[in-house]
C-alpha cells in the first residue's frame, strides 16, 4: 500500500491511504473494533468523511446490527459530504482497496500522523508567541504553558495497563519477599524510624503522603530527616534505602544543610551559623561531609514550581542519579500551570496540584512525600491534635493522597502555658514537661492500604532532630 502524505499546509500531516484501509477493514469485519488500540480515538482521523463513516461504523455495530455498505448508507442518508463522494460506490471502493487485515498498524500510522499534527500545532504557537514581545504572557509562562500541552499530548498515547491477576499476584509475592529479605522487613523505602517504618511498612511506590503540620511542629525538620536515613540506607548498601530530590520551595539549600550537620554532629544549627564552635568540630565537619560525600541527597530550591517542573526534574533525575524518593515542602508554595484558567481560587489549584503529584507518583513509580500546612482552626481548640478537617486549602488533598500524616508536639503547647513560678500548678507543669519535653507525636490519620496510628517519636528541639525513642532502634 502506497502512503499518500497531505500538506495542504506545511504542518499538517495526514494518510489518506490508512485511514481507507482501516475503514475497509472495519467493513469486511466488524469484530477488529477489538483489534484497534486503546488510545485510538476517532478524532484521530484527518479526514472529517472518514471520521464520520468510522462513527457511523461504530455506531451501527453498538446496536448490534452488522455494518456493511448498505447499512451504513442508510446510516449517512443525511451526509452531504457522503452524497458528494459518491455514497455507496464509495465504500465498495473501501472495500476493493484493502489488501491486508491489519488494522492494529493502520491505526498507529493515523495516531502518530495525529500527534505529529498536535505537536506541530503547539510547536508554531509557541514559535508565534515567543517572537510577539507584546503578549501578555512572559517565557517562563510560555515554557510552562507549552511543557504542559506537550505532557498532555504525550499522555494521549499511554493507554492505561489491563493486567492479568497472576501477574498482579507476582508483583505482590516478589514484593513480600523483598520485605522479607530487607534489614527493616519493609517493601518501601525506609523513614529510618521503627515504628514508621512497621506502621506504614516503609514509602511505597506510587503513593502520594502528605505530611502536614502547624508552623514549628517540626515538619519540615521531620522530612529533611526522613530524607537523609534514607539516603544514607542506601549509601551503605541496605535495600530499604533510595536516592532522594528533596524540593524546598522555602529554605534554601545552605540552609537544610545546616540543619543536617546540627542533627549529626549534635551542634545546635545556631551555634554553627554564628560560628560558636572551635577547631574539634570543624574536624568533625570535615569528617562528616568525607563520609557523606557520595551521599544521593539533592536539594531543588526552585520558588514557585509547577507540577510539571517536578515530574521533568524528577525523570531526570532517576535516569542520572536512581532517584527512589521525592519530597515537596511544601504544598501550598507550589503554582499550577493552569493558574490564569483557574483564576483566584485557591482550593481548586490545590486541589489540582494534588491530583497532578499522585499522577506523578504512580506515573514514574515513586513516593512523594508533600508537606502540607493546617488551617487556624486547630489552635482554636483545647485538643491541639490535628485532624483531616484542618487540611489547609483541603480541597481534595485528603482524597487523592495514599497516607496523610500530622506532626504534633505537646511540649510546644504546654511551654507557652507555663504558670507563676512557685506555685503547685508550675511544679506540676515542669513534672509533665519533662515528661513530653523530648517527644513528638506523628499521627497516621488516614493510610489507604494500612492502619492508622499514632507513632511516638524522640525529638530534640535544640537541633530539630527526630530519632527513635530508646528500646525502639
Amino acid at each position: 500500500m502506497q502512503e499518500e502524505i497531505i500538506s495542504e499546509k506545511p504542518t499538517i500531516l495526514a494518510s489518506i491511504d490508512a485511514e481507507r484501509a482501516l475503514l475497509g477493514n472495519l467493513l469486511l469485519d466488524n469484530t477488529l473494533f477489538d483489534n484497534l488500540p486503546d488510545t485510538f480515538d476517532p478524532n484521530h482521523i484527518y479526514t472529517p468523511l472518514h471520521r464520520d463513516i468510522f462513527n457511523a461504523i461504530n455506531s451501527i455495530v453498538n446496536k448490534g446490527i452488522t455494518a456493511d455498505p448498505i447499512t451504513l448508507s442508510t446510516e449517512l442518508v443525511s451526509n452531504s459530504s457522503f452524497k458528494e463522494a459518491g455514497g455507496q460506490k464509495f465504500l465498495l471502493s473501501l472495500l476493493e482497496d484493502v489488501v491486508s487485515l491489519n488494522i492494529f498498524d493502520y491505526a498507529k500510522i493515523i495516531t502518530d500522523l495525529y500527534l505529529r499534527r498536535e505537536l506541530n500545532k503547539i510547536c508554531l504557537d509557541t514559535g508565534y508567541k515567543s517572537k510577539n514581545q507584546f503578549i501578555e504572557t512572559n517565557a517562563i509562562e510560555l515554557i510552562d504553558d507549552t511543557e504542559q500541552q506537550l505532557y498532555e499530548l504525550s499522555g494521549q498515547h499511554m493507554g492505561g495497563q489491563t493486567i492479568k491477576l497472576n501477574e498482579a499476584l507476582e508483583t505482590v509475592i516478589k514484593s513480600s519477599k523483598e520485605a522479607l529479605n530487607s534489614d527493616q522487613h519493609i517493601s518501601g523505602i525506609t523513614s529510618g524510624f521503627t515504628l514508621m517504618d512497621r506502621c506504614l511498612g516503609g514509602f511505597n511506590r506510587s503513593d502520594l503522603l502528605i505530611l502536614a503540620g502547624r508552623p514549628s511542629m517540626g515538619k519540615t525538620a521531620l522530612a529533611v530527616n526522613i530524607a537523609f536515613n534514607a539516603a544514607k540506607a542506601k549509601l551503605y548498601g541496605k535495600t530499604e534505602g533510595a536516592g532522594v530530590i528533596f524540593f524546598s520551595l522555602e529554605m534554601s539549600a545552605e540552609q537544610l544543610a545546616t540543619r543536617l550537620l546540627s542533627c549529626a554532629t549534635g551542634i545546635s544549627a545556631w551555634d554553627i551559623k554564628r560560628g560558636n564552635i572551635n577547631k574539634n568540630n570543624i574536624d568533625i565537619f570535615t569528617e562528616f561531609y568525607r563520609k557523606m560525600e557520595n551521599l544521593d541527597l539533592y536539594i531543588e530550591e526552585t520558588p514557585n514550581i509547577t507540577s510539571q517542573q517536578i515530574k521533568h526534574k524528577i525523570r531526570k533525575m532517576q535516569t542520572k542519579n536512581n532517584i527512589g524518593l521525592v519530597i515537596i515542602d511544601y504544598l501550598q508554595l507550589m503554582s499550577s500551570e493552569y493558574k490564569s484558567k483557574i483564576g483566584e481560587n485557591r482550593v481548586q489549584e490545590i486541589s489540582l496540584i494534588t491530583r497532578q503529584l499522585k499522577g506523578i507518583a504512580k506515573d514514574l513509580n515513586v513516593p512523594i512525600i508533600a508537606l502540607s500546612q493546617l488551617s487556624r482552626a486547630v489552635e482554636q481548640r483545647d485538643d491541639k491534635r490535628p485532624q483531616l478537617a484542618d487540611l489547609r486549602d483541603s480541597g481534595s488533598i485528603e482524597q487523592d493522597a495514599d497516607i496523610v500524616m500530622f506532626v504534633y508536639r505537646e511540649a510546644y503547647y504546654k511551654a507557652r502555658q507555663e504558670p507563676k513560678i512557685n506555685t503547685p500548678d508550675h511544679d506540676k507543669w515542669e513534672r509533665d514537661m519533662s515528661q513530653i519535653h523530648n517527644r513528638a507525636e506523628v499521627i497516621v490519620a488516614k493510610h489507604r492500604n494500612g492502619p492508622i496510628d499514632t507513632i511516638p517519636l524522640f525529638f530534640d528541639p535544640r537541633l530539630t532532630k527526630f530519632g527513635n525513642l530508646k528500646g525502639e532502634q
